[in-house]
């Protein structure tokens, strides 16, 4: 079956730490008037794989969370249903990661918005992957787009600090001074693998690429009370202190503001590139390797393969499925961030001009 540019249902996600920007910033519409902190844009969960604050009503918690498609023919369908129909159509030579429930799709696309800090958290590595069933990694990057003044984040544990000094402080609620604390600018990228001690903070909003995993070790969280229970979140301090990789130095992975394409953060399961193009100008992408997961960070315009077009706006993300020749025409100037998985790469997310 020949696929189209494929837009998707946004899932709002309420969190304690979120605000409204999604809706101020990209026009999303959120609902009622409560904090949002995750727009999901691209997601395939098997069942339980997903925590409880992801659950919707109206979800079946023994059946896949997956995003629904919002356009075309295959409006209502989701992702997980062309996965299971149609799965050379939409992976082309990519692999799905295998799960007990099935194959599931292999990346996850977010935006977060930060009005208060994240919790300190981990997610665990290889070697803790190996050993306890359950567990999951999450190899992930932050793409900053806005950030109020000021604005920073904490990545990873300060040169020196072992387990022992992190454990004594998180005894005292000093835990926030044994990291580094980073302030960021728009356009950076901070690429986080499995292990790295890590926590948004607040006034930032983020694009997010990630392996589909939601397994998270809340380490520490500000001493803040979650006022949907009246009562501090649950922390994984032990599992936490398990995975935190202490010996390395966290900030090597953070990419400047780059001024043309360029890859921003790669992971062994996922590349992401920036690409940067003219308002007027006509692009093509050959990615018959595999699909590409396009999100419009600024700007806007046109999408075209398999005799679709298809808009993009601020703020939409579109799953290109595998294509001899896809057409990218902006009718602004734009930014779009485009993630692959192998054997997707860089010169596959390279577009070239065309007349």
């Amino acid at each position: 079956m020949s696929l189209y540019p494929l837009k998707f249902v946004p899932r709002f996600v309420p969190k304690m730490w979120g605000g409204r920007k999604l809706q101020q910033i990209f026009g999303k519409s959120l609902p009622g008037e409560g904090p949002y902190g995750e727009s999901w844009e691209v997601f395939d969960f098997p069942p339980g794989a997903t925590g409880p604050d992801a659950i919707q009503a109206g979800d079946d918690d023994r059946g896949w969370i997956s995003a629904t498609i919002a356009n075309g023919p295959l409006a209502g369908t989701t992702l997980h249903q062309i996965m299971v129909a149609h799965p050379a159509s939409l992976l082309g030579q990519c692999a799905a990661v295998d799960t007990p429930h099935g194959g599931q799709f292999p990346l996850l696309i977010k935006f977060l918005d930060a009005r208060d800090d994240l919790s300190v958290q981990v997610h665990p590595p290889p070697a803790y992957v190996s050993s306890h069933s359950g567990a999951h990694l999450k190899n992930e990057a932050w793409h900053i787009l806005h950030c109020d003044p000021g604005a920073r984040l904490l990545l990873g544990a300060r040169k020196g600090v072992t387990r022992a000094i992190f454990e004594q402080a998180l005894r005292a609620g000093t835990a926030e001074k044994e990291m580094n604390s980073v302030a960021v600018l728009e356009g950076e990228t901070y690429y986080m693998p499995s292990g790295t001690l890590h926590a948004l903070g607040g006034g930032i909003v983020a694009y997010e690429v990630q392996t589909p995993s939601d397994t998270t070790y809340r380490v520490f969280d500000f001493s803040r009370i979650d006022p949907s229970t009246g009562k501090p979140r649950t922390l994984h301090v032990e599992q936490a202190l398990d995975c935190i990789q202490f010996h390395w130095d966290a900030l090597q992975n953070k990419t400047p503001r780059q001024p043309q394409h360029a890859i921003v953060a790669q992971a062994p399961q996922w590349i992401l590139m920036q690409i940067r193009l003219s308002a007027g100008a006509a692009y093509e992408l050959n990615h018959d390797a595999g699909p590409i997961v396009a999100t419009c960070v600024s700007g806007g315009g046109s999408v075209q393969s398999f005799g679709v077009t298809e808009e993009y706006t601020l703020g939409e993300t579109i799953v290109l499925p595998p294509a001899e020749s896809t057409r990218l025409r902006p009718a602004r100037d734009s930014t779009l961030l485009l993630a692959g998985v192998p054997p997707v790469d860089r010169a596959q997310l390279l577009p070239r001009s065309v007349a």
